[in-house]
């Protein structure tokens, strides 16, 4: 059974996909990822969230995605206004979204998006609230077979 954990909603194989972290350019943000030693970035603009995303990829599949903000009305940039650059969400990468949605749905939790998105990588994507995580922005991430469809 390795690979799939046991929830209240079955067995829903999760991984972790990446953690995000809010930075006011990807230029400044990547110079401490390069102190590390990192030394490219796959940088993507998501229109959907207002945002450019540069992907530093790590050795277990996870990655960190850095997410710097292409509008002041952006939810990013509404994010450090209020808290600052940091670590803005955790990113779990599920198999058929649409019915993780559904269940967390039926279970009363709080959704921000009712219905999954294209996302970076044309993933499909939505994002559960924070008051339903215990603080945390916790976006679901399925990767799709193709462009355009699964």
């Amino acid at each position: 059974m390795e690979g799939k954990v046991k929830s209240v909603m079955g067995e829903i194989p999760f991984a972790m996909d990446h953690i995000g972290v809010a930075v006011k350019s990807l230029d400044s943000g990547f110079k401490f990822y390069q102190a590390l030693g990192f030394e490219k970035m796959e940088i993507e603009e998501v229109p959907t969230e207002k945002v450019k995303v540069g992907f530093l990829p790590l050795s277990n599949g996870c990655s960190i995605e850095l997410l710097e903000p292409t509008s002041e009305d952006s939810p990013v940039a509404k994010f450090m206004a209020k808290r600052g650059e940091g670590i803005h969400h955790i990113c779990l990468r599920v198999q058929g979204i649409k019915s993780v949605i559904e269940s967390l749905k039926s279970k009363g939790v709080q959704l921000i998006n009712d219905e999954p998105r294209i996302g970076a990588h044309n993933c499909l994507v939505a994002f559960v609230h924070p008051r339903s995580t215990g603080g945390i922005l916790l976006e679901l991430s399925e990767k799709q077979d193709r462009i355009g469809g699964s």
